[in-house]
């Protein structure tokens, strides 16, 4: 469960923390005082997408930070997934945005990505917000409910890497059955291009090798002439050699006198046979040494071929021989066209036949779940208020796709007597509240995640409509941690925790300040909802009334 949420310079948050429990926890206030920008920052942390604007005016950087306690084992398995481990049982995640545009991620003190939170957050929180009721509008959405419900996520994977592999061929076999002169002029060019790489006969690093050797044809008269310098100091009338040999023989017979410079003779005498062995090696170079300005142009034009197909294929000279394996495997593939095209018919024909079979599995699947949810969610539809409701499944088949080959739209009645039709149509914005919670109970028994937030959800509700959103949302709570804004007295009284969200004015700059109310506290904000600014005896007494019904 969602432990801690603390946010610092967020909109007209300057720092707050929030310590939340197990049950239902409320947050109510003023409009304009910031209940919105709880859930802003709870998206923040959910990997979400955030603008630089939700910034605190004035401050260069934002920071939001959510603790969690007693995860289940799916956050646990995809914590496993992306590389992290959990400490003392404990989740923090945390998100710094700036100015600047340098945003940072971490999960338990780790550098993270934004991608990974949003990953993560799929195990952590659930967030129905008022605008997710329009969700329901959309037929596409509905699909998604029935295949959470039915679990049918394992058979939904196993169909679609089916279907990957069916289109895959399918656009292999269109490929290969594309226009007949296009197959031909290609494999003209190819049979060009790959004479031309044969007969080049490129070698790897054979560029590199040409390069050193036309380095070293080009400098030879320079080299030459160093050569020749350093054979003449050495040898010859006063060279270095002579001279060496002359104080090698003073020090011998120096040690002879005195045994105390024998191993200075010797040194003398290594160094003279090494000068020698110098001097031969520098006369054989000498010798070895070519000018060849035959060979230089040779190289020269071979370079210069080599620069021009690297240039023409686009690539470095020692990827052409790959490059020529590559033009002849696909020569031999446009060559061999009906043998391979015969082989990719039947491959794509069977790639479908099992793809088609995961998808007729998975229909079946859906249409069985499909009616057991619609049964459980117009249950709960007339548990809060909406006794004569009516919910239909409309299936209609389709041609294969990602989703296999079903289309699914939830048909609803909310009167006696009319003709189920789609949502869009005909629901109000609190029958579309009402529905979206009654689905998100239904799907709460199969969902793994153990935080479900729902955000102004009592739109266009009221009376003893409201109070049974209360009580559904208060029975959902006794199973998952809920976090619930509202405006509506009657779920306030619910609450297991009350949290208040005040906007004041200090310095001239707005702050809102998030605090935990006792029972005193309570009454007093509950008479607020129900009497507005002027806060009656009536109001108090009705709000005592109303949370003592809830204890």
């Amino acid at each position: 469960m969602l432990k801690t949420l603390y946010i610092e310079n967020i909109a007209v948050i300057e720092k707050t923390s929030i310590d939340f429990s197990n049950g239902l926890n409320v947050l109510t206030g003023e409009t304009g005082a910031g209940k919105s920008i709880i859930i802003d920052a709870i998206n923040a942390i959910m990997g979400q997408r955030t603008s630089k604007d939700i910034i605190r005016t004035g401050e260069s950087s934002a920071f939001v930070s959510a603790q969690f306690e007693d995860v289940n084992g799916s956050v646990r398995a995809k914590l496993e997934e992306l590389g992290f481990e959990l400490e003392d049982d404990i989740l923090i995640l945390q998100r710094s945005l700036s100015l600047s545009g340098k945003n940072s991620v971490k999960i338990n003190g780790r550098p993270a990505t934004v991608s990974m939170l949003r990953e993560l957050s799929k195990y952590l929180i659930n967030i129905h917000g008022q605008h997710e009721s329009y969700e329901l509008f959309s037929a596409d959405s509905h699909l998604g409910y029935i295949d959470s419900y039915g679990g049918c996520q394992s058979l939904i994977d196993e169909y679609k890497e089916q279907y990957r592999a069916y289109i895959i061929l399918k656009r292999k076999l269109n490929e290969a059955q594309s226009d007949e002169s296009e197959r031909l002029r290609e494999i003209d060019l190819l049979k060009f291009q790959l004479t031309e790489l044969i007969e080049a006969d490129v070698q790897v690093g054979e560029e590199e090798q040409l390069e050193a050797e036309r380095q070293a044809l080009m400098n030879y008269e320079r080299i030459f002439s160093l050569l020749n310098k350093a054979k003449q100091s050495l040898g010859g009338d006063n060279g270095g050699e002579e001279a060496v040999d002359s104080a090698v023989n003073a020090m011998q017979h120096a040690a002879e006198l005195n045994s105390e410079y024998e191993g200075l003779s010797e040194s003398l005498t290594d160094i003279y046979y090494n000068l020698r062995d110098c001097a031969e090696i520098i006369s054989d170079a000498i010798d070895n040494l070519e000018s060849d300005p035959q060979r230089l142009e040779e190289i020269e034009e071979r370079l210069d071929l080599l620069n021009r197909l690297t240039r023409k294929y686009n690539c470095p000279c020692d990827e052409l021989p790959g490059l020529a394996e590559q033009m002849q495997i696909r020569l031999e593939e446009l060559l061999n066209f009906d043998r391979n095209r015969d082989e990719l018919i039947a491959a794509c024909d069977s790639a479908y036949k099992k793809a088609l079979s995961l998808a007729n599995k998975l229909s079946q699947k859906r249409r069985a779940a499909a009616k057991t949810f619609a049964s459980n969610v117009k249950n709960e539809m007339k548990f809060l208020n909406m006794p004569n409701v009516e919910l239909i499944p409309q299936f209609r088949e389709t041609e294969l796709s990602g989703d296999g080959v079903d289309a699914v739209e939830l048909l609803i009645s909310a009167n006696p007597g009319e003709t189920p039709r789609p949502v869009a149509k005909i629901a109000s914005g609190g029958e579309l509240s009402r529905m979206m919670l009654a689905i998100k109970t239904v799907l709460a028994a199969t969902d793994d995640v153990d935080t479900l937030i729902f955000d102004e959800v009592d739109t266009g509700i009221s009376g003893s409509a409201a109070e049974k959103v209360g009580l559904k949302l208060k029975e959902v709570s006794s199973d998952s941690q809920v976090l619930c804004v509202t405006h509506q007295a009657q779920i306030a009284a619910l609450a297991d925790y009350h949290y208040l969200i005040e906007k004041r004015v200090e310095g001239g700059r707005t702050f809102t300040v998030v605090s935990e109310l006792d029972r005193e506290a309570r009454i007093r904000e509950l008479a607020r909802i129900i009497g507005g600014v002027n806060i009656t005896q009536a109001a108090l007494s009705h709000a005592e009334d109303m949370l003592g019904g809830a204890d």
